[in-house]
């Protein structure tokens, strides 16, 4: 059976302070609360009370997730400025710390926290996650098999986290160094058969690892619930049009190797500590460094391998409907990533406030503009 490839696109915002541009919670559960009022289910809280999470509906094509995407997005920041907050779409917030941050009572988080302690309480992040509709599992495990080798390629487009706690921390996405203290994280292993995979789902589940899949986070995964692969390993993009060219790049990957897979061509699979290599240059470098072509056992600029990336799925670009948002690959190559501008920012101006309003600006470009009223509308 031939997948869907719908989408479905899911961003965690930060909560900030206008006047001290720190992160601060959202006042108990008023913020959720008014947001699911709302928007219903499309709002979640995460675990820290300084983290919205949004979500799109199951979208057929790439247009219907731009319309959610944008529209959440706009309604959330109005809804923030209604309550005196704004949002911000960055990995990690410049200057936050996480000691300070309140955590969402709910028994699920809770629980996270009282089993990792630290390791949760630290985990202070905005992520983005991308689901591709996958409905045969046999096949979403062998997809997930060769989609692992492009996680580096994905992030290095999206990073988006180069400060910790006041500090140039000198990679591009330091959200992944702090998620991957958590257990079950980063590039999971190959499976031969969706067999396989449930028999060590079962195995965790039998000696008391997880209660559920759910607590299997790595950075792509056949998703518990849903018929979809979910792509975890981007920090948030600044720009609406990013976080959808990134998201259309997932897509169209999913699509050209089930292409491949279809017609028995497959796709060259490469073990997890060599990916792991190209991960960590990624989140070091971000599109600046180089990632090591396996086959040719060489290292290439990012940058050529993007193009390259761009070139291996343009057939099915078309298909999917997706040339506007995947055409704006190229506008981030040029402009540079949100770590790119983050640290662009802070090295003209040497103040990590002016990052954050910086960030705070971008997270509404082509999203709402002010009237002189002050009430956010539509660009």
């Amino acid at each position: 059976m031939k997948p869907s490839f719908t989408i479905g696109i899911e961003e965690e915002y930060q909560t900030i302070d206008p006047e001290t541009r720190d992160l601060r919670s959202h006042i108990d559960v008023e913020f959720i609360a008014k947001g699911k009022a709302l928007l219903k289910e499309a709002v979640k809280p995460e675990m820290h009370q300084s983290v919205i999470e949004v979500g799109t509906a199951v979208c057929t094509n790439m247009q219907q997730a731009r319309t959610e995407v944008v529209g959440l997005r706009r309604d959330m920041i109005a809804l923030a400025k209604a309550g005196g907050l704004r949002l911000a779409a960055g990995g990690t917030h410049p200057f936050a710390d996480w000691r300070n941050q309140e955590i969402y009572p709910d028994q699920r988080y809770l629980d996270i926290v009282e089993d990792m302690k630290i390791v949760a309480r630290a985990n202070l992040i905005f992520g983005l996650h991308v689901h591709v509709g996958v409905e045969d599992r046999e096949t979403a495990i062998h997809l997930m098999n060769a989609a692992r080798y492009f996680v580096p390629h994905i992030l290095a487009l999206s990073t988006n986290s180069p400060f910790w706690l006041g500090m140039d921390t000198g990679l591009k996405s330091y959200r992944c160094k702090v998620f991957d203290k958590f257990p079950r994280t980063n590039i999971p292993d190959y499976f031969p058969s969706w067999g396989e995979y449930e028999s060590f789902v079962n195995l965790l589940v039998q000696t008391n690892c997880i209660d559920n899949a759910k607590k299997i986070w790595w950075d792509i995964r056949p998703h518990p619930h849903f018929d979809t692969l979910e792509f975890r390993c981007c920090d948030i993009p600044m720009r609406a049009d990013e976080t959808l060219a990134i998201a259309a790049l997932i897509q169209a990957t999913v699509a050209k190797l089930y292409k491949l897979y279809a017609a028995n061509q497959g796709f060259r699979l490469y073990r997890r500590l060599l990916i792991m290599e190209n991960k960590w240059r990624a989140l070091r470098y971000g599109l600046d460094g180089k990632l090591i072509d396996f086959g040719k056992k060489i290292e290439v600029p990012v940058r050529e391998l993007i193009y390259e990336y761009l070139h291996f799925v343009d057939d099915v670009v078309d298909e999917l409907g997706s040339r506007q948002e995947i055409n704006y690959i190229h506008k981030i190559l040029e402009m540079g990533t949100g770590a790119d501008r983050q640290l662009r920012v802070f090295r003209e101006t040497g103040d990590l406030k002016k990052v954050v309003d910086y960030m705070i600006a971008e997270t509404e470009v082509g999203i709402v503009a002010s009237d002189p009223a002050g009430v956010a509308t539509a660009r």
